[in-house]
């Protein structure tokens, strides 16, 4: 079992009321959403692992297990181009828990992108689990570095 802990410190939600039909199906996998404090912040590596895919609005991080956890800045933030994230990891990169991996200001984002809505909830999900592939979730508000699940 590997704990989960919160990229950035924020509200926890339940996966359905993240505002995108894709991660709130369920169709990348199992997890919750985190609507996040407001301000500058460095989100960090929510476990130990190697990073497989770096964004300046997205990352995964396969565990030891080669499972993986994706944590993505907000929705429809692919719109910004890397505009307002500031990267600190390569995919490739081995990482620890809490390793720096992005810079950003949720507060900052514009309220849309190319015609299509921007909201600041970060998505952490583990990709491809069933709902009951993760436990112990947090509730309320968490700060960064706080349990948010297990899986």
């Amino acid at each position: 079992m590997t704990e989960v802990l919160a990229p950035c410190p924020g509200t926890v939600l339940p996966l359905e009321q993240i505002p995108d039909p894709v991660f709130a199906g369920a169709m990348v996998g199992a997890g919750v959403g985190l609507d996040p404090d407001a301000g500058p912040t460095t989100v960090r590596a929510p476990i130990a692992g190697r990073v497989v895919k770096a964004h300046p609005h997205a990352f995964v991080i396969a565990g030891a297990d080669g499972v993986g956890v994706l944590v993505h800045l907000g929705i429809n933030t692919v719109a910004l181009d890397g505009a307002g994230f500031t990267v600190h990891a390569a995919t490739g990169d081995t990482v620890q828990v809490g390793d720096p991996m992005v810079d950003w200001d949720p507060a900052t984002l514009p309220e849309e992108a190319g015609g299509t809505a921007i909201s600041p909830v970060v998505p952490v999900v583990v990709l491809d689990a069933p709902a009951e592939a993760i436990s112990a979730v947090a509730e309320g508000r968490v700060a960064g570095g706080e349990p948010l699940f297990r899986r």
